[in-house]
């Protein structure tokens, strides 16, 4: 199996069908509320979709990612599309960083070049990383499984990615860091391959860490349950619909480019910690939403939660026996929980509370984070060689 290298290149009539369909767009008028209370601001909206036809230059965007070292592989007949920046440095660690839903690749953009070139960061060589960045199953140009399977989907993306870094890549050791769905990936990896995980770098402990009896907790884990269903029964919604009737909902949003923007930008709003013009930007949020509309992928990438819901990839029984860092944040959903309950499922050797940001920290707070994940594993990588085997003159990535 080898890497080839990835340009993207979206079709100009797909482009010309998109903007028909935003200069088309129905315009909904439920309430006058001004806030985001029940939902995507309208009037936040029509600007997004004004910017969008006006100003965004898709084009421009596909420069910039087409800058990037892209690659595809083929495996078994699955594709995975994956960016993977080689670290400056003698003895670079392989570092696998995992996003979830809804965002995309694009949420490590800011921070890989802090863990590929240190020393242009204020770093030191000696923490230098290859970085390596899969579109996850059912996401953007990895695209849909051959089989959308409905059993422990994480379970079956752990696996190919498993086989990228080791097969394709030749990586036999790597850290890894993920946060929400790659969050479970992440743990998945772990379980099923410690001998090829140095440890694993999380920013949320996982949906299956919360099905515990709130009555068998002690108070301090109580409270933070409480927190979380808090959560879910003011904002969870839009899991229930995905977890429920993903179909129902994907022939809308794949059809819409507005709906699709809607969905997606309430879920960020709600998520961010602070303002999200100013956090996030129109820009990276519409080049996040137009990678779902072009690959029309908004389909897949919810179904996941369809068949974890019927078929969970881990549950309470299940334990990470790697080392495991916690990077918390305190706007995430429900909080930060108290160590002891992460402990339950997890083998916890640094635990940060991070002084701000939300879920996704990565892209709300990458100087923060990086840091974070290269002072957990710092002290695990110093004793251990994880190599490149002979593999790797297969592809070679260029340095940025």
């Amino acid at each position: 199996m080898e890497a080839k290298p990835f340009h993207i290149r979206v079709a100009e009539p797909v482009l010309d069908d998109l903007r028909t369909r935003l200069r088309a767009a129905r315009w909904t008028n439920v309430t006058d509320d001004p806030t985001w209370a029940a939902g995507t601001n309208r009037d936040w909206l029509r600007d997004l979709v004004s910017h969008w036809l006006v100003s965004y230059d898709w084009r421009a965007e596909e420069e910039r990612l087409n800058a990037l070292p892209q690659f595809e592989a083929q495996i078994d007949g699955d594709r995975v599309h994956f960016v993977h920046v080689r670290a400056s440095g003698a003895r670079p660690v392989p570092l696998l960083l995992l996003h979830g839903w809804p965002d995309s690749f694009l949420r490590f953009h800011d921070v890989w070049p802090l863990f590929s070139d240190p020393t242009k960061h204020e770093g030191d060589a000696s923490d230098a990383y290859d970085v390596v960045v899969p579109s996850l199953p059912g996401f953007a140009f990895t695209g849909p499984l051959r089989r959308m399977r409905p059993d422990r989907p994480a379970r079956a993306s752990a696996r190919l990615i498993w086989r990228l870094m080791t097969e394709v890549l030749g990586y036999e050791r790597f850290a890894v860091a993920g946060g929400d769905g790659g969050s479970v990936i992440a743990q998945c990896l772990a379980i099923e391959h410690p001998e090829a995980v140095v440890g694993i770098h999380l920013t949320d402990l996982g949906w299956h860490a919360l099905d515990v009896d709130p009555k068998s907790v002690p108070p301090a884990e109580h409270r933070y349950l409480d927190a979380i269903a808090k959560a879910r029964r003011a904002d969870g919604a839009y899991a229930l619909v995905q977890m429920s009737t993903p179909r129902s909902l994907a022939a809308a949003l794949n059809d819409s480019p507005v709906g699709l923007a809607s969905w997606i930008v309430d879920r960020f709003h709600a998520w961010v910690d602070g303002d999200l013009d100013a956090r996030v930007g129109k820009d990276h949020l519409l080049t996040t939403i137009m990678l779902y509309w072009v690959t029309q992928t908004i389909g897949a990438s919810i179904f996941s939660y369809h068949a974890e819901a019927r078929s969970p990839s881990l549950t309470t029984s299940d334990r990470v026996n790697v080392p495991v860092g916690l990077a918390l944040f305190p706007k995430d959903i429900g909080g930060v929980p108290p160590r002891s309950f992460a402990e339950r499922t997890l083998n916890v050797r640094r635990f940060t509370q991070m002084p701000r940001g939300g879920h996704f920290g990565a892209l709300e707070e990458p100087v923060l984070f990086a840091r974070d994940v290269v002072e957990f594993f710092r002290p695990l990588t110093a004793t251990t060689q994880p190599l490149r085997t002979a593999r790797m003159a297969r592809h070679v990535s260029p340095r940025l």
